[in-house]
């Protein structure tokens, strides 16, 4: 870009800046975005050609965009923001908290109180083997301590073969070397040599694409069966851990069935091996208790979280280290070589404190199980009603439905539409233009609202996304895809 162009963008980006501003050089700010800003996940040459969405301000369940248009949020940003946006307190404590002591390490035998006091409340609200925690700055960066963590626990415990990690293919851990390999997505291994060694991968429980002809309880208990099939092929002597998500969040809101998750804790306790749950997106309310894994009869040995400790205000991440591996590291381990900068960052500890004290008083999460979660699946069961749906399910504050060619009477008899044609993404192509956002896993239409929304809210963000289901099917009618 020649100098005077960007001085002339810099100068319409100035007279665009937040917060005093309300109109914006929507234009000005997209041609500065894709000569310098590169996305996560992005095909960049086709952002550059449409143009980023800009957004500006959010408020509650809504957010507003560069042209003033409203959203309702319904991916709580990333998975994350469960107060909802504006929350003036949390800004309070941040800015207290910088105002005090913005940063300070914690090597060097040093600690800081918000740091403190958070892995004391971290500890109060987990299950009961959990002792300890691990600060990180995100839940890439606690999936990659995951893997150092399980790999020390078993040379301290003498048995350095154990280094095997299964994971569950369509899974996501994140995008860093480790965390990558953890998961499960194709399209991420097929890019920079992953997964890393010693790290395997097992059928998800996704009842409607492999459950045909079992019911769910059956099915449930066969895709058990596989992590057991894979500790014996890999040699059981061999294996450290089993990594899941309660609920596969970005692989499309896959919720296992009731006998899953069960049957996996016997067979982990059967070969001793650790049990891991990446709770990055289950944790902190979003499924209706504090953990997802309480729900799912899950006993975990270590607990990934990051996106709700804070609402996303500011990243945080960590691992909650249950009593069995803390006392190995702590006891035998000697020094565990591992670590952050930014590990248990006094501001974000701070913004993390206030975030739980407004879930615990505001009882988010017991409305979440007793109240929104309930009637988002109502509001879901009925959105399943529509021509082009074929089938949708919910749990808590996560919910999914599958556009399909033609409806069936179950999820193994639906005509589904041919991959290559994109319906889940002209799908949303249509939500975003018309005031919600909704994400598309093929073509599995998701939403993770912030734990906030009403049942009003609810019933407005439904209203809108069948209003755009209808348009959908008339675009898909139109190009004569049905």
């Amino acid at each position: 870009m020649a100098t005077d162009d960007t001085a002339v963008l810099a100068a319409s980006l100035t007279s665009a800046r937040l917060p005093d501003a309300e109109t914006f050089d929507t234009r000005a700010i997209q041609q500065r975005d894709a000569a310098h800003f590169l996305h996560p996940f992005t095909d960049h040459a086709a952002l550059r050609s449409r143009g980023a969405r800009v957004i500006v301000r959010g408020q509650g369940v809504y957010l507003w965009d560069s042209e003033g248009k409203q959203l309702i949020d319904g991916m709580s940003g990333l998975w994350c923001v469960n107060v909802g946006y504006g929350r003036t307190s949390i800004s309070q404590a941040v800015y207290r908290q910088m105002e005090t002591l913005p940063f300070y390490n914690s090597f060097f035998n040093t600690t800081n109180v918000p740091a403190v006091q958070l892995a004391t409340e971290l500890v109060a609200l987990a299950p009961p083997q959990f002792s300890h925690v691990f600060f990180t700055g995100s839940g890439s960066e606690a999936n990659d301590t995951v893997v150092r963590m399980v790999r020390r626990y078993w040379d301290v415990m003498g048995q350095p073969g154990r280094s095997v990690i299964i994971s569950r293919h369509n899974a996501y851990h994140g995008s860093t070397m480790a965390g990558a390999s953890l998961g499960g997505m194709a399209g991420m291994h097929a890019q920079g040599g992953l997964p890393i060694p010693d790290i395997v991968h097992i059928g998800q429980p996704n009842y409607a694409e492999s459950g045909q002809g079992m019911s769910e309880n059956a099915f449930g208990l066969r895709a058990a069966s596989w992590l057991e099939e894979q500790i014996l092929a890999s040699g059981p002597e061999r294996v450290a851990a089993f990594i899941g998500e309660p609920v596969q969040g970005a692989g499309g809101v896959i919720i296992p069935p009731e006998t899953y998750w069960p049957e996996v804790q016997r067979i982990c306790d059967k070969y001793g091996i650790l049990l891991i749950a990446d709770e990055v997106i289950c944790g902190f309310g979003r499924l209706g208790t504090m953990f997802g894994s309480e729900l799912m009869g899950m006993r975990p040995d270590l607990i990934s979280f990051a996106k709700g400790v804070t609402s996303g205000y500011v990243p945080l991440g960590g691992v909650l280290v249950g009593k069995r591996v803390a006392q190995a590291l702590i006891e035998q381990g000697g020094d565990f070589n591992h670590g952050f900068t930014y590990s248990g960052h006094p501001v974000a500890c701070a913004a993390a404190l206030e975030n739980l004290r407004i879930l615990r008083e505001e009882r988010l999460v017991e409305k979440v199980a007793q109240e929104t979660g309930p009637h988002l699946k109502t509001a879901f069961a009925e959105l399943a009603t529509h021509p082009l749906v074929g089938y949708a399910d919910s749990l808590g504050m996560v919910a999914g439905l599958n556009l399909v060619r033609r409806k069936g009477t179950g999820p193994h008899d639906c005509e589904h539409f041919l991959r290559e044609l994109g319906v889940g993404m002209l799908c949303r192509g249509h939500m975003f233009d018309n005031g919600v956002i909704m994400r598309a896993v093929g073509d599995r239409m998701i939403v993770a609202p912030p734990l906030v929304m009403t049942k009003a809210e609810i019933d407005e963000m439904a209203e809108r996304i069948w209003d755009c289901l209808d348009l959908t099917l008339a675009d898909v009618y139109g190009r004569g895809w049905i």
